[in-house]
């Protein structure tokens, strides 16, 4: 590395101050009390600061040019032909997630100064929340594989720390330990595909793998079903650590953290890395089209799975995970379809709304004594001013309703997928607009508006958060009201697609896409206005229903509407029984099926074992009688052997 280098210092700062962050608050963070969080917001915020210049080189300055800036600090394993490196990049990609993990992260740190405040184990939240920010940055800013999965699995440890933080409670305990195994699952496909890269090309830094891959299908070195099989796995990675259909379970259950870990983890910048990951291998999927209708499919599917399961829950958190799972599968989707430009602004723009409404989750919650359950909230609109007006600026953005951030990034994503000739992906996108403008704001009527179904002891004690945590919300909400206009317009000419075009135009062009301009009087004007009004009904649909300001609660069309899709209504409840599903599958009957091998090993294959070792013993301890060390008696035998000898020649000799 050259020490001269300003720029790559400061991306290796990057990674040290939040490691040091993680370090110190550990060590000393009990001893600091309820300042335990001053090393680590100070760090959190120098890495932002320190972001937001490599932000500006990258993406306005070109100082790296349009390859970026890439430098090798170490050799980390020199093992004959298997050398990799430790070697960090930072291209436009990397720079726009920068945005998002550092400037939410920051964000959600800030935050839990107020939110953490009486809880005895701040200091270990804070440090956790710190080593969570060393490897989300370090899988951003990783250049080759290997150091990508080390940062991929640290990402899943501190998610694990954190889901599990109150470990005390039985459910956070096992809502971490699922986590933890479900998306091993996923992780064992994605460790495959590095196996199946480096036997292929004999390399894992991602400028070679991406060079050489291509040409050997081009020049039949390799078939095309192990390009889609490398592909597949790969995906497999991303579809644990983004939660998709079927690994999907175990986000939903992660609310069980704290709220800013759900903020900063579980929306904005985690459950991202699946899709950053089939972003920054876009020269391998456009050599698979078929791996990209396997992400496409997936991700839409996804996508109405989870938006019909968050119509029915009650706990407000958990209706924001399945919205989470919704619009990261409007993500994958988009990047089935070869829209790559606006799957990342889609990250970028919910990164911002859903941080907001998580952390705006967290400030309802903080007000009505930990309640979760929203049918014991409303009208609370009036006492928590501040956290209403950021929450409800959060949901018409993430509803799509124009000219919030929503809009914009959602609808090209739609935009692209029908004229990229996806019609399929279009129509079920619509309908996830629909449903995710519904569900919000069934969120916003149970929570803020009707009657108040507050418990009477609670009710006097209902207040605002403090600054700590309203500052956060308020910065957010001008993220979610302002981001898509800012990187959006005007439209593909806006700064996301002056950013991002060039990494992503040599894939459109081997997919056959991105050739057509925006129109805004024709195609692309009627499919704004399409998907606008679809989301405009699933908002007007959910004002009628659960009453908003002097409405009151339509209790009886509510109940006349449950009524009439009973059976829909219970198995959505019940989130379409995936859990029952899996608890049938893989805790009874692969338990079943665990206990009959167990007893097979420990009856059959040691019982053989232990059994001709037992004859072995038995048997020497019978021929051991006869080593007596007298002579007479070795003599006795010598005498009684030389006479079966002698008979059986007399009785062979005489026949």
């Amino acid at each position: 590395m050259d020490t001269g280098s300003l720029d790559q210092w400061l991306v290796l700062a990057l990674l040290g101050l939040p490691l040091a962050g993680f370090g110190l608050t550990a060590l000393f963070g009990r001893r600091m009390g309820t300042k335990a969080w001053i090393i680590a917001v100070a760090a959190i915020v120098a890495v932002w600061v320190a972001a937001m210049y490599l932000v500006d080189q990258t993406l306005f300055q070109h100082a790296y040019g349009d390859g970026g800036l890439h430098f090798r600090l170490y050799e980390w394993i020199p093992a004959g032909s298997f050398q990799v490196d430790v070697n960090f990049g930072l291209d436009a990609l990397s720079a726009v997630m920068l945005i998002v993990v550092t400037s939410v992260g920051m964000l959600v740190h800030i935050y839990s100064v107020g939110y953490m405040a009486h809880d005895p184990g701040r200091w270990r939240f804070f440090a956790y929340l710190n080593f969570f920010m060393f490897s989300m940055l370090l899988l951003v800013l990783a250049d080759n594989f290997l150091l990508l999965f080390v940062a991929w699995e640290l990402v899943g440890l501190s998610s694990y720390l954190l889901i599990g933080f109150w470990y005390r409670r039985r459910s956070a305990a096992l809502a971490a330990k699922k986590a933890f195994i479900v998306n091993r699952v996923g992780d064992l496909g994605f460790a495959l595909g590095i196996m199946a890269i480096w036997t292929t090309v004999g390399t894992l830094n991602f400028g070679d793998v991406f060079t050489r891959l291509p040409q050997l299908l081009a020049s039949g070195g390799i078939q095309e079903w192990q390009m889609i099989g490398i592909c597949l796995l790969i995906f497999a990675g991303a579809v644990g650590k983004s939660a998709q259909f079927p690994l999907h379970v175990w986000l939903p259950d992660a609310m069980e953290g704290p709220t800013p870990v759900s903020a900063l983890i579980h929306a904005a910048t985690m459950v991202n890395a699946g899709v950053y990951l089939i972003a920054r291998t876009n020269p391998l999927f456009a050599e698979a089209p078929e791996a990209l209708v396997v992400v496409a499919a997936i991700g839409i599917f996804t996508a109405i799975l989870a938006a019909s399961i968050a119509l029915t829950q009650t706990d407000i958190k958990r209706v924001l995970a399945y919205s989470t799972l919704s619009q990261l599968g409007y993500m994958f989707a988009s990047l089935g379809v070869g829209a790559y430009v606006p799957a990342i602004f889609h990250l970028v723009t919910h990164g911002f709304f859903k941080g907001l409404l998580f952390l705006g989750s967290g400030s309802v919650i903080h007000s009505v004594d930990e309640e979760q359950d929203m049918n014991k909230m409303g009208a609370l609109w009036r006492r928590i001013g501040i956290t209403h007006v950021t929450m409800l600026i959060g949901s018409l953005a993430i509803a799509g309703i124009p000219p919030l951030a929503g809009f914009f990034s959602k609808d090209e994503i739609l935009g692209d997928s029908f004229k990229n000739g996806f019609i399929w992906v279009w129509g079920i996108g619509v309908v996830v607009a629909l449903l995710t403008a519904f569900y919000m704001f069934r969120l916003m009527g149970k929570t803020f508006y009707g009657p108040s179904h507050v418990d009477p002891h609670v009710e006097p004690h209902i207040h605002e958060s403090p600054k700590w945590m309203t500052i956060p919300l308020i910065l957010l909400a001008i993220a979610a009201a302002v981001a898509g206009l800012v990187l959006g317009l005007p439209f593909d000419g806006g700064l996301i697609h002056q950013w991002l075009d060039p990494l992503f135009s040599a894939t459109e062009s081997v997919l056959g896409h991105g050739g057509s301009t925006f129109q805004i009087a024709g195609i692309d004007g009627v499919l704004i206005l399409v998907s606008t009004a679809v989301a405009a009904f699933g908002l007007f649909a959910a004002w009628r229903l659960f009453g908003f300001f002097g409405i009151g609660p339509q209790a009886a069309r509510v109940a006349a509407v449950t009524d009439r899709f009973k059976g829909l209504y219970t198995a959505s409840k019940n989130k379409w029984y995936f859990d029952d599903l899996n608890d049938l599958l893989f805790v009874r009957i692969g338990g079943l099926l665990a206990a009959g091998l167990w007893w097979f090993d420990v009856h059959v294959i040691d019982g053989t074992v232990n059994g001709i070792a037992s004859l072995t013993q038995s048997s020497g301890r019978g021929l051991r009688q006869v080593q007596t060390g007298h002579v007479q008696n070795y003599a006795l035998g010598i005498a009684a052997g030389l006479i079966v000898i002698a008979l059986g020649y007399i009785v062979l000799v005489t026949r």
